[in-house]
């Protein structure tokens, strides 16, 4: 009895490696624990959380893949053409999954590189902003006789709102927001720049929109994202730019025939 007893333990003791190295065994074919964990880190990158409960699904969705994928060779199906062509499809697919990871793994975006850019960005982005109003029309009298109106102490807000063909901004009274002067066509950021906080262009400035009256209600120094605001925007674009590079390199030293 004892001996029965010592061959059960010892062989219990023997087959739990083996159990922890798998998720099943179906039909005499081990399924490995391995496959959970790949099917895990698909799920968690795609930024869904891996609860017990998706964890169990996991577990019985690679059982019952085992179980068709048996069922399907038994049939011959995996002799066919289509899939070969298809399993040759996702091979390539993995592959070149794997050849991007690890360049990226390779070469990573520093914070240098981000600052880099940041600078970049502020340097084009930096300087004043305007809070200018405008008054868009088709005739240039028309625009002189409205100068007139608001001279005499008319209402631009109101004007704007009658008068302009500018849609977005004629219904907000000629509100143009807050915007850097390099926002606007170059012969309308001329004349904006010139005028100071409170001030209206004089005569029309022609544009290919138009005729238009323009008033400064304010001036500011550029409000730019603070770096951390927009590090991990910044981070993506150089990894898509670097990775984009190092595909283009690579198309570039094949031979095509």
């Amino acid at each position: 009895m004892k001996k029965q007893l010592l061959s059960a333990a010892l062989v219990a003791l023997l087959a739990a490696p083996v159990l922890a190295q798998n998720l099943a065994v179906v039909n005499g074919k081990p399924v490995p624990s391995s496959r959970v964990k790949a099917l895990q880190q698909q799920i968690e990158a795609s930024g869904r959380p891996v609860t017990p409960d998706v964890l169990d699904q996991i577990k019985q969705e690679l059982i019952s893949r085992e179980i068709f994928m048996q069922e399907a060779k038994k049939r011959g199906l995996d002799a066919s053409e289509d899939y070969k062509t298809q399993l040759e499809l996702a091979r390539q697919t993995i592959l070149i999954r794997q050849l991007f990871a690890d360049y990226q793994k390779k070469n990573p975006v520093t914070d240098a590189d981000i600052k880099a850019e940041y600078d970049k960005f502020a340097a084009a982005n930096g300087g004043k902003e305007y809070r200018a109003r405008h008054i868009l029309v088709e005739k240039e009298d028309e625009a002189k006789a409205l100068i007139a109106d608001i001279k005499k102490g008319g209402n631009f807000e109101d004007l704007a709102k009658k008068a302009s063909k500018d849609p977005g901004s004629g219904a907000n009274g000629g509100d143009l927001d807050w915007a850097a002067a390099a926002s606007y066509v170059p012969e309308f950021s001329a004349a904006m720049v010139k005028l100071d906080k409170g001030q209206m262009t004089d005569a029309p400035v022609k544009t290919q929109f138009g005729y238009h009256i323009i008033r400064v209600d304010d001036v500011r120094e550029a409000q730019l994202p603070k770096l951390d605001e927009v590090k991990p925007q910044i981070a993506q674009q150089l990894q898509q730019q670097k990775l984009a590079s190092f595909q283009e390199g690579l198309r570039s030293k094949a031979k095509i025939q």
